[in-house]
C-alpha cells in the first residue's frame, strides 16, 4: 500500500486529535458539568500536566456545610424578595445536602456547619464593602435577621457545630481547623454556597492544609451557571476531587450506624 492510500485508511480510522485526547480524559468517566467549556487545546494542557488524579476519600470524614442559610437559597416563587438567593439550584442542592448529613449523623461522623453573618452596621464587611453594598434587608445576611439563619432542612445534632463566619473561607478566622485536627479528621466534605464564592475558598484552604477535600457536585450551589461550572473545573483539576452525591453516600455507608 502506497503512503498516500496509508494515510487516507489511518484518518478514517483514527478521530481526530481533539477527540482523542477528549475520550483519553473521560473513559470510564461520566461527563462533567464544565466538559462544555474546554477547548481541544484545554485538553492537551490537562493531559500533558497531568491534572485531576484522584486524590480519593480517606478513614476519618467530616462533613462541613458552608453557608446553607435562608438568603442563600430564597424562596421559591419570591426570589425577587431575596437580594442574594441562588435559585433553585440552591434549593436543589439543599434537598442533597440534608441527605448527607442526616447520613453522617446516623454514623456519628461530624458536621461542622458556617454561618455567614454582617453587623447591620456594617462594622465587620471589611474591604467587601468596597466590592458591593451592605443591604439593609431582612432577608440578607445580617445578624440576627431571616436571612440569616440556617435553612430549616437542616438540623445540627448535639455532637455537631454551628459557628459564624466573616470571610469566604470556612477557615478563616474561625476554629474550623482545630476542630478537625482534635478529631483527627483527614477527610473533609464540603458542601453548600455558593461554589464559586465561599467553598472554592473553603476548598483552597482545605487543599492547602493536607486535607483530602471533597466537594459534593449535586449538594453545592451558585448563582451563575458559567461559575459554578468553572469553579468545579478548577477545583476538580487540582485541589479536590468533584464527586457525585451517590458516590459520597456510598462512602458514608461504610461507616455503619454509631461509627
Amino acid at each position: 500500500m502506497d503512503t498516500v492510500k496509508t494515510r487516507s485508511v489511518l484518518s478514517k480510522k483514527q478521530a481526530p486529535f481533539h477527540e482523542q485526547i477528549r475520550n483519553l480524559i473521560t473513559k470510564n468517566l461520566k461527563m462533567k458539568i464544565w466538559d462544555k467549556f474546554l477547548t481541544p487545546e484545554d485538553l492537551a494542557v490537562i493531559n500533558r500536566a497531568r491534572f485531576g488524579r484522584r486524590m480519593g476519600f480517606g478513614i476519618k470524614p467530616a462533613i462541613v456545610v458552608i453557608d446553607a442559610q435562608k438568603y442563600m437559597v430564597g424562596e421559591a416563587g419570591a426570589d425577587e424578595k431575596w437580594p442574594s438567593s441562588c435559585g433553585d439550584i440552591g434549593r436543589q442542592a439543599v434537598a442533597s445536602i440534608a441527605r448527607l448529613v442526616d447520613s453522617a449523623q446516623s454514623s456519628n461522623i461530624p458536621c461542622f456547619f458556617t454561618l455567614f453573618q454582617l453587623e447591620p452596621n456594617g462594622s465587620d464587611i471589611g474591604v467587601y464593602a468596597r466590592k458591593r453594598d451592605l443591604l439593609d434587608s431582612d432577608h440578607w445576611c445580617l445578624a440576627g435577621s431571616t436571612g440569616a439563619q440556617l435553612v430549616p432542612q437542616l438540623n445540627p445534632g448535639p455532637n455537631d457545630i454551628v459557628f459564624v463566619k466573616k470571610k469566604p473561607s470556612g477557615f478563616h478566622g474561625t476554629p474550623l481547623l482545630g476542630y478537625l485536627m482534635d478529631r483527627q479528621i483527614d477527610t473533609v466534605i464540603i458542601v453548600g454556597g455558593a461554589t464559586s464564592n465561599c467553598i472554592r475558598a473553603t476548598v483552597f484552604d482545605a487543599s492547602s492544609y493536607n486535607l483530602r477535600t471533597i466537594v459534593v457536585e449535586e449538594a453545592v450551589f451558585d448563582r451563575i451557571p458559567i461559575s459554578h461550572a468553572i469553579s468545579l473545573f478548577d477545583m476538580d483539576r487540582q485541589f479536590a476531587d468533584v464527586v457525585s452525591l451517590d458516590e459520597t453516600l456510598k462512602y458514608l455507608s461504610n461507616f455503619g450506624t454509631g461509627a
